[in-house]
């Protein structure tokens, strides 16, 4: 594309994103990285993550930080998170289905196992782990609302 701008090296900056919504399927570890990198602090209350179990489905409707916005504006969307072909799911130190209980995201990790079949970890702030027994890897990542501006007027910070 002659009319986005690049860094020195060629690859992609985040200043070249634009608008648009995302929408992402990571079927390997290293696309789970990039859906995990973009997830990092979203936050849902805990009533917007369900397990479909007759669809083998684990779908989290989150409010993301739109880290591929860069600096520019402090931005939230809401997007889904589903992740597919799911056997079973547990998880500790969280409650699934209250309203009053709101999560925040840190990561995404696959541990595989054998053949194609592993487990999905989804860490949430507080040491809340849900764990997705899975077939395969099938994580999609859509945005549903247009950005909004985040409450606090700023990005996350996690200081070291």
């Amino acid at each position: 594309m002659a009319d986005r701008k690049t860094t020195g090296s060629g690859d992609a900056s985040f200043h070249d994103a634009d608008d648009r919504p995302l929408a992402l399927w990571a079927t390997d570890a290293a696309d789970l990285q990039v859906l995990s990198a973009l997830c990092q602090d979203a936050v849902l209350p805990a009533s917007e993550m369900r397990f479909l179990r007759r669809d083998r489905r684990l779908a989290l409707l989150i409010n993301r930080f739109r880290w591929e916005n860069g600096t520019r504006q402090a931005e939230r969307v809401q997007s889904l998170l589903a992740v597919g072909d799911v056997t079973s799911v547990r998880g500790q130190g969280v409650v699934p289905g209250d309203a009053d209980t709101v999560l925040s995201l840190l990561t995404l990790d696959w541990e595989p196992g054998s053949e194609t079949e592993g487990v999905l970890r989804l860490t949430f702030a507080g040491d809340g782990v849900v764990e997705a027994r899975c077939d395969c890897l099938d994580v999609t990542l859509r945005d549903v609302t247009q950005a909004y501006g985040a409450v606090s007027g700023r990005a996350p910070n996690h200081p070291e």
